[in-house]
């Protein structure tokens, strides 16, 4: 029975990291499409979602199923409970992904974004997409002191998005209303994006320790 757990849990840590790497590819697929305005590229990354929802399905029946099957307890039911809070973070990657290609969509042919902020959701897409890798790398090796990196990170993409907000309180935005409304979204999307890989590497920690990190101990990591 244990090997059969212990397999049973590999696969689906194993599924947890692919799904944490296709949440990285679709959020650096719809950066692209929002800097660039490309509807097909856009069109990609929500006709995937399909795909991520399905292994999302995959992964809450498979940690389901261990409860139901295998009645963990102690330290494999923390392993199990964590597996379920972590599917649930790695499906509102995906979803933020989504959310940004559907801006780009609901403003095609035009930019979504002023120029003048393209450099600052260009850098905040590709820590989205280092944070997404680190998600699925931490998945997959369960290294606690990777996972606390992860906090680090987000510490870059917190300092951009609150520099956005000052941008759209300048006197001299010249933007308009609609393109403030999409900037605020965005970067909120990005920003969450973030949290939800920093709660991965949380959980983790929490998984091979026993111990739930607080962001106070994450910053001293």
């Amino acid at each position: 029975m244990r090997v059969i757990y212990n397999e049973q849990m590999a696969d689906l840590a194993n599924l947890l990291g692919e799904m944490a790497g296709l949440a990285g590819q679709a959020m650096e697929q719809a950066t692209q499409s929002l800097l660039q305005a490309d509807l097909a590229l856009a069109e990609q990354v929500i006709g995937e979602q399909d795909r991520i929802s399905v292994m999302i399905a995959e992964a809450e029946e498979k940690a389901f199923a261990l409860l139901a099957l295998q009645a963990p307890v102690a330290g494999d039911l923390r392993q199990v409970v964590s597996a379920i809070q972590i599917v649930n973070d790695v499906n509102r990657m995906g979803a933020l992904a989504l959310h940004v290609a559907k801006v780009t969509r609901r403003r095609h042919p035009a930019h979504a974004l002023p120029e003048s902020v393209n450099g600052y959701f260009a850098e905040m897409g590709r820590i989205a997409v280092s944070m997404g890798a680190g998600a699925k790398e931490v998945l997959e090796t369960r290294d606690p002191e990777r996972a606390a990196q992860l906090n680090q990170d987000d510490e870059a993409m917190d300092d951009l998005h609150r520099h956005l907000f000052t941008l759209l309180m300048d006197r001299e935005w010249q933007y308009g209303v609609a393109h403030a409304v999409d900037v605020t979204l965005l970067g909120r999307y990005y920003e969450r994006f973030a949290d939800h890989a920093v709660e991965i590497g949380r959980r983790v920690i929490f998984l091979v320790t026993g111990v739930l990190p607080a962001d106070k101990d994450l910053e001293t990591s």
